[in-house]
Parts: structure tokens; sequence; C-alpha cells
């Protein structure tokens, strides 16, 4: 049993963290213990590594993001859920991608293989909802969506971001046409 002080201090670690290294992937262990309010000692007890700090930043954020199917599901059609899950996950894979120069190839590996299942979990469970109301081609397949999304992250972001325009081609292609 983890006490409540030290669940805290952990999850103003990563925030403080995901800030930080956003903003600056060379923002140091101190700087970022120095933001979240806790000694050196306690960023290391937690994260012993800064390359464990990185990937705990970014299975928070994974975990955030499949996490919210349900109830984007619950507010809006399968396929508007969709595209705020999408557009979600996009952003996140930008950011991701800013932080990625920490990493080691393992590290990578380890994300991907850790991020797959539940990433693909949650696009099974919005075109699923999709199939069911008969909005979304009874053929789409989540492998198939992350692959085409991951295209996304990589769009062009300025002087105007492709991504929205290209995630709406995407979704017309899930579209049953009757």
């Amino acid at each position: 049993m983890v006490r409540s002080d030290a669940r805290e201090n952990r999850a103003r670690i990563l925030a403080a963290a995901r800030e930080s290294l956003t903003a600056d992937g060379s923002t140091s262990m101190n700087q970022i213990a120095q933001r979240a309010g806790v000694g050196a000692g306690t960023l290391y007890r937690n994260f012993p590594t800064r390359e464990a700090l990185v990937l705990a930043v970014y299975q928070d954020e994974v975990t955030r993001i499949t996490a919210t199917g349900p109830d984007l599901l619950a507010r809006m059609p399968p396929l508007e859920a969709l595209r705020h899950w999408t557009t979600n996950l996009v952003e996140a894979m930008r950011r991701k991608h800013g932080l990625g120069d920490a990493l080691s190839p393992g590290a990578h590996q380890a994300i991907s293989e850790q991020s797959y299942g539940p990433v693909i979990g949650a696009i099974t469970e919005i075109l699923d909802a999709g199939k069911r109301d008969g909005s979304i081609r009874a053929d789409a397949d989540p492998g198939d969506f992350l692959q085409l999304t991951g295209a996304l992250w990589r769009a062009a972001s300025s002087p105007e971001d492709r991504a929205p325009r290209m995630l709406a081609l995407i979704l017309d292609g899930l579209r049953t046409h009757r």
C-alpha cells in the first residue's frame, strides 16, 4: 500500500516532468524535482533514471488517453468520439516525438510494446460502437486505423495544421455509405 503523500509526490513529479520535458527536452532531473516541489531523493526513489521518468510520462499519457473513450461515447456519436479521441492521441504523439531524443532504442521499443494493446483496445471500443449503430463500416480494423493515423502526428503543423483535414478523410473512409 502506497502512502497518499507518496502517490501525490509521484503525480506531481509526472506533471512537472510532462510540462518541463515537453517545453525543453534537456531539462535536468533536479529542475524537474524543483518544479514538482520535491527533493532530488524523492525524485530518484520514484524514477531512478531519466529514461525511467520519460517512460512513466509516456505511460501516464497513454493511460489517460485510452481511458477517455467511454466518456466520449457517452457524450457524442461514435465517429465524433473517434475524431476527438484521435485528435488527443495526435497531440500526445507530437509531444512524445519531442521527448523521443531522450530515449534509447530499447526504450522506444518498450513504449511501443506497452502502449499498443491499450491503444488498440480503445480504438476497438469506439469502432465497435459505430459498427453497432451502423455509422462505421463493418470491415473497419483498429490496426489499420492506428497505422493510418500514425501519419497525422507527423503532418506539418505550421503554418497550418494538416492533421484535421487528413483525419476528416480517414473518418470519411470509415463511414458507412448508404
